[in-house]
């Protein structure tokens, strides 16, 4: 597959050309020529494209994923997220289970969360590609050392950002984060897979992330987050508290 992130928002495109210029992006890319030439069908056709919609200067919030979604049509570029028309797996279920449980509305009908990237949600994996069929195939090839570079560049920019951190692997970044100071809000609980969900000690569902960075973010002088997808102004300012 072909590397290209001409179309990555120009805050980010320094980062990616020192990465892909360093031994360990080199070495990347060469994994990845060597899987497409061996005929592997990789996804998402767009591992950039959490970087295409979100800034890095418009990052408010960051929800870190583990990799992409590797059955056919599902990857996006976006973590969690799904295409359009596709059906909505049973992690962003429980996700759109707690949405609907904090603000008292209906499920989301669609697993394409394009919206809350452009609201300055950055929605990224700690690993951008994946093979079909093959889950956390492209694991350890050199895509967590960049969006480690992606997930420090957003805490340590000189602005607070709200961080949801979602089982272990996500929360392997905390340090990371606390040490760029900023007055970052971190939020952790499990993931919400089915398997962890309600499990204990912190339990996903029920978590109240969702309302508690639109809480933070009123109190820092940023608007809230439509997480639900509803479009009514009115039904928006309520859910807000306005």
């Amino acid at each position: 597959m072909e590397l290209d992130f001409s179309r990555v928002k120009a805050d980010w495109r320094p980062l990616l050309q020192a990465f892909f210029h360093s031994a360990k992006g080199v070495c990347l890319a060469g994994f990845l020529e060597e899987r497409r030439k061996a005929g592997a069908v990789i996804f998402p056709s767009t591992p950039f494209l959490a970087l295409e919609l979100t800034s890095l200067e418009s990052v408010r919030v960051v929800i870190v994923g583990q990799d992409p979604y590797h059955e056919m049509g599902q990857a996006q570029g976006l973590a969690f997220s799904v295409s359009d028309g596709q059906k909505i797996p049973p992690s962003l279920r429980n996700i759109f289970k707690e949405i609907s449980r904090e603000f008292g509305t209906a499920p989301r009908r669609s697993g394409n969360l394009t919206d809350w990237a452009r609201q300055g949600v950055l929605l990224i994996n700690s690993v951008l590609t994946v093979e079909e069929g093959k889950a956390g195939s492209h694991a350890g090839k050199g895509w967590e050392c960049l969006t480690d570079q992606i997930i420090h560049a957003v805490a340590a920019r000189g602005k607070p950002a709200a961080f949801l951190l979602w089982g272990g692997y996500a929360q392997k970044k905390i340090d990371s984060i606390r040490s760029a100071g900023n007055g970052h809000l971190i939020l952790c609980s499990n993931h919400p897979s089915p398997l962890s969900a309600s499990r204990g000690p912190l339990p996903f569902i029920g978590n109240e992330h969702f309302s508690e960075v639109n809480e933070w973010l009123l109190s820092v002088g940023e608007e809230p987050i439509n997480w639900t997808g509803k479009t009514d102004t009115c039904d928006q300012l309520e859910l807000y508290g306005f």
